[in-house]
């Protein structure tokens, strides 16, 4: 039986109080597909009566199904291209120059889902800074889920997986097959921190960061939670840091502490002074 108009909203209401995810109008589609084989995963008769639960009892761990089935996890290898280019070919080249007397680089991939993002950042450099092996470098990687956390943490991909856009020669050298899957090398698992962080909530102390992927999150929240959440990355990066957004993202009218760069075939934003 299909979710009534309270129980969308219900949903609704908790989904952006905890996330500040903004399920609009018409939302109540999304709902339904994403809550009924939660429940039916849980046990419950239907969605009403696992709704029916968190209502009474607002169990934490209910709570955190709920939203989880709400966020959308959608990542790839190599995803979009075009950052990654730009890491490879400008971004990484100049910071290793700027970066010389320190010999340290932190780099953040924000809301990381299931960890592509940032094993493709760790694969990057791996395989094309062979000079960074002697620096400390940092590759921190969050997200609000504690399921796509373990899963990102085991490095273990389907077939599908890392059909999406993972180079052969890149899934040759950092992979090898097991089982029906495929998992990714110690070496470069061990290259990233993976640690929950919800971005609306209090942030923990972090490094000064020299580059920050922040792509496709924006666009679930209002205006003001991106403005807020863009204020508390520009506080966290380096002057000459740099900032990735979505191809659908901006900080225009947003946040006007950056200021956009254009790198080849893409844009990047960096703090203005």
């Amino acid at each position: 039986m299909p979710i009534d108009q309270p129980q969308f909203e219900f949903v609704r209401d908790l989904v952006r109080e905890v996330s500040a995810i903004v399920l609009g109008p018409g939302k109540e589609y999304l709902v339904d597909s994403r809550m009924t084989p939660l429940a039916r995963e849980l046990g419950y008769a239907g969605v009403g009566d696992l709704l029916d639960e968190l209502r009474a009892t607002r169990k934490p761990a209910l709570v955190e199904l709920v939203v989880d089935a709400m966020t959308t996890n959608e990542t790839s290898f190599l995803r979009d291209l075009h950052p990654f280019v730009a890491l490879r070919e400008s971004i990484l080249p100049a910071l290793i120059e700027a970066r010389g007397g320190v010999r340290k680089l932190s780099i953040w991939s924000a809301a990381s889902s299931t960890g592509q993002e940032a094993y493709t950042i760790a694969m990057t450099i791996a395989s094309e800074f062979p000079e960074l092996e002697s620096w400390d470098v940092r590759i921190l990687a969050t997200d609000l889920s504690d399921r796509v956390l373990k899963k990102a943490r085991e490095g273990y991909y389907s077939q599908i997986e890392v059909n999406r856009g993972l180079p052969p020669d890149l899934l040759s050298r950092y992979f090898r097959k097991e089982g029906v899957g495929w998992r990714l090398d110690s070496a470069i698992r061990q290259r990233v921190e993976f640690r929950k962080l919800n971005l609306i909530e209090r942030w923990p102390l972090l490094p000064r960061m020299d580059v920050v992927f922040l792509r496709n999150v924006l666009i679930y929240f209002d205006s003001d939670t991106k403005s807020q959440i863009l204020a508390n990355v520009y506080e966290r990066m380096a002057d000459d840091g740099y900032l990735f957004l979505g191809a659908a993202e901006t900080t225009f009218e947003i946040a006007d502490q950056f200021g956009r760069v254009d790198l080849g075939a893409m844009a990047c934003f960096r703090p203005r002074a």
